[in-house]
């Protein structure tokens, strides 16, 4: 990690979860993290926390289905140098079925977890390839993105088709990326279940960690540090991480 100390990472969906928990990381390992989010009380309590850590925290408050936000934080990002590491974290999920699901949901959740995406990989591979630099983007993808059984009968809309399209998108990414001799990296971490506040909108909600084992935000973004300090010879392009099936109790150890 010591080659990122000083550079600039942009977290989407960082005001909790698995994004505040990466932008807590990145900077007490020295970086500049700008996090976006639409709740920016929660990252300003963020910053002050961070405000003796090793890097800097910068919030930004950002709807991610909006362009014109996405690319004022990434001007903003220009200020600090550009942007070195993008992790793709915002996701949403509306608990409802593809059959009789509103229209309205359907542009919400194509726009977070697949336009949003798109456009920050986009914005990230120029200011990388403008400064003749060095790149990682992380997309937070979802096992549910590798087999649709996993989910069989539960309300997900839209969810799983996006993150199978998420992971398709980034095979095009880094195919583009190659033929244009960008030194970008390019990973997809396919967590299971997290212990985040995103199934709280849900009918089953909390009740979901009772029955199944999880994971917790830090043990995905352990996973983000292990393949950003990976040397310059070695690209980890997919990375699954599930949770141990063995004693649900493991949920509360460290």
């Amino acid at each position: 990690m010591e080659r990122w100390i000083g550079k600039t990472a942009l977290v989407t969906g960082a005001s909790s979860g698995m994004g505040e928990s990466a932008c807590i990381t990145l900077v007490n390992h020295g970086l500049k993290v700008i996090g976006l989010a639409r709740r920016f009380d929660r990252m300003e309590k963020l910053a002050i926390k961070l405000e003796r850590a090793k890097g800097r925290f910068y919030p930004m408050k950002c709807d991610v289905t909006k362009e014109s936000e996405i690319l004022e934080a990434f001007k903003f990002a220009e200020t600090l140098g550009g942007i070195d590491i993008l992790i793709n974290n915002a996701g949403l999920f509306i608990p409802n079925h593809i059959i009789d699901g509103p229209t309205a949901d359907f542009d919400q959740v194509l726009g977070v977890n697949l336009r949003a995406a798109a456009i920050c990989i986009r914005e990230t591979a120029q200011s990388v390839k403008k400064r003749k630099s060095q790149g990682h983007i992380i997309n937070i993808c979802s096992i549910l993105g590798h087999n649709v059984e996993i989910a069989k009968g539960a309300p997900m809309n839209l969810y799983t088709p996006t993150k199978f399209a998420l992971r398709a998108m980034s095979d095009v990414v880094r195919h583009e990326l190659s033929v244009t001799k960008a030194d970008i990296k390019l990973t997809n971490l396919s967590p299971g279940l997290v212990k985040t506040e995103m199934p709280g909108n849900s009918s089953y909600g909390e009740k979901i960690y009772e029955v199944m084992p999880y994971l917790l935000p830090k043990d995905v973004v352990d996973s983000m540090i292990f393949v950003l300090g990976t040397p310059p010879r070695v690209e980890i392009t997919e990375l699954t991480i599930q949770p141990f099936n063995g004693n649900l109790e493991s949920n509360n150890s460290s």
